[in-house]
């Protein structure tokens, strides 16, 4: 599992390279204005709901003792909540968007690497990427909250948020992984056996949405993400289902 990790956070590099050698920089586009829009909508509601959150959360405290203490882990749990929440809801907004684009640079990217031609650009083919997409963001939305509000609720547990923090980032590495492995599967297999393919390669999964997380966290860095990720977990796939 660690090599596959490696393997999937060193594919990075090799997905710059194939970006200036094949000049794939115009499927960065959609993706990077989609970002931008959703980001941005995306920050103004963080910042007008935690506040409210935390407010609401404190007055669940009915009484005088400790309040001041209930009310700042009130505001601290929420401004993390909302944020977390926030968090995947937009990352999984941008995966089901631009999805269909990232199909396509993902299919370039294999045809270069097996040495074929590529397909023509396909309406239908398109409108089922898009479909796809929207299908496996909310199977993956559903999970990865799920396991977000488990481990923030433990995390009110003292002693046990140095562990939850860390357990959250790698459940949200790993899902975002898990996304973007499908841009490479969807021509291969179904749903079903394109979920099976990722429980098994976790370590690719973790490996490749670890370094999107961090692009994603990065100032300029959200804007490439996710065709840097397409196609790094594409040169990976490839390797795994020649």
């Amino acid at each position: 599992m660690i090599g596959a990790f490696l393997a999937g956070a060193s594919a990075y590099g090799r997905a710059v390279q194939l970006c200036f050698k094949y000049r794939l920089w115009i499927y960065f586009l959609a993706p990077a204005l989609i970002s931008i829009l959703l980001g941005g909508g995306m920050l103004y509601g963080v910042w007008m709901v935690s506040d409210d959150l935390g407010a609401w959360l404190s007055g669940f405290w009915p009484f005088q003792w400790g309040s001041k203490w209930i009310d700042n882990v009130a505001q601290v749990f929420g401004g993390l909540a909302v944020g977390a929440f926030g968090f995947i809801i937009f990352r999984n907004l941008v995966l089901a968007l631009a999805g269909p684009f990232m199909s396509l640079l993902s299919e370039r990217v294999e045809h270069h690497l097996r040495g074929e031609k590529s397909a023509p650009f396909s309406m239908s083919g398109f409108l089922s990427d898009l479909l796809r997409g929207i299908r496996i963001s909310i199977r993956l939305i559903v999970r990865e909250l799920f396991f977000t509000v488990l481990l923030l609720l433990l995390g009110l547990i003292p002693g046990l948020a140095m562990l939850t923090t860390p357990m959250i980032f790698i459940v949200q590495a790993y899902y975002a992984g898990a996304g973007n492995l499908d841009f490479a599967l969807e021509r291969h297999f179904r749903v079903r056996d394109s979920v099976r393919f990722v429980r098994q390669n976790r370590g690719l999964a973790i490996g490749n949405g670890t370094v999107y997380l961090l692009l994603l966290l990065s100032v300029v860095g959200f804007i490439v993400a996710l065709p840097l990720a397409t196609i790094a977990v594409t040169v990976e796939t490839v390797k795994r289902i020649k």
